[in-house]
């Protein structure tokens, strides 16, 4: 059995001690510069942000994706995790990667030959893996469609709390749920996170579409163990006041769970 990592004991840990995690998502290409993506990840951190994440679904991998990366790593104190794109979107500066399989794809490409390719190139530079279930709500967004998903209902919370009890039974050890980037309908509902929360005993984690601290919190009063912040804290003014706000709710929230 693959043994635990120092990043995945890290978030099984600030689970089990706080009850919520606060994941701040930094996408290269989604900000005006390398600095500004740098600055936002250090102001996030200062604010109390747990993990950063980095990534995207298209254009972040090769010399940006490093030296983001890079930059990064020289400025803040906690984990960096890659949230991959594609196989491109390895970067040697980051101290883990969600080793991702993506549930509800049609393409067998996104569940075991992605992975497949990237495997090699993971263990050489020695970043730790992450055993990761991956479920794409609708509306999907640019990953959605990336990734030939069979998005799964917004009223269906039964298929995604299916989708979360398989890829945990298949050895995943975190499962995320994600609507894509600021999709139009909001995050996805809180039923449908109660019930994926219900159906696993596994880190859970949500994405898609968390742009207040009072969303976030209710996410975490729902059932998640971590919420992903991505657009929201992307080229605004007050970093540090946004990242403050959702900090202080998915903690009170995450004291009321433990």
């Amino acid at each position: 059995m693959m043994k635990i990592g120092k990043v995945e004991k890290y978030i099984n840990d600030v689970i089990e001690r706080e009850g919520g995690m606060t994941f701040i998502l930094i996408d290269p290409c989604d900000h005006k510069t390398p600095e500004t993506a740098i600055k936002t990840a250090k102001e996030s951190v200062e604010s109390g942000a747990d993990l950063i994440l980095i990534g995207g679904s298209i254009g972040a991998q090769g010399e940006l994706l490093d030296a983001v990366a890079k930059g990064i790593k020289e400025q803040v104190n906690v984990p960096i995790n890659i949230f991959p794109g594609n196989t491109s979107s390895i970067t040697r500066y980051a101290n883990s990667i969600y080793f991702m399989s993506m549930l509800n794809s049609r393409n067998a490409y996104w569940s075991t030959m992605a992975q497949t390719v990237a495997a090699p190139v993971i263990k050489k530079l020695g970043i730790e893996a992450i055993p990761t279930g991956y479920i794409v709500i609708s509306p999907g967004g640019t990953v959605g469609w990336v990734s030939d998903a069979n998005l799964v209902p917004r009223h269906k919370p039964q298929i995604a709390a299916a989708l979360a009890m398989a890829g945990e039974l298949t050895g995943n050890r975190i499962i995320l749920t994600d609507c894509g980037s600021n999709p139009k309908d909001g995050h996805m509902p809180f039923e449908m996170i109660k019930a994926v929360s219900d159906s696993i005993s596994v880190p859970y984690v949500v994405g898609g579409g968390f742009r207040t601290a009072e969303q976030a919190g209710k996410a975490i009063e729902n059932g998640a163990d971590a919420v992903q912040i991505g657009t929201a804290v992307e080229n605004i003014a007050d970093v540090r006041k946004k990242v403050e706000a959702i900090v202080k709710s998915i903690k009170a929230a995450g004291r009321k769970k433990v």
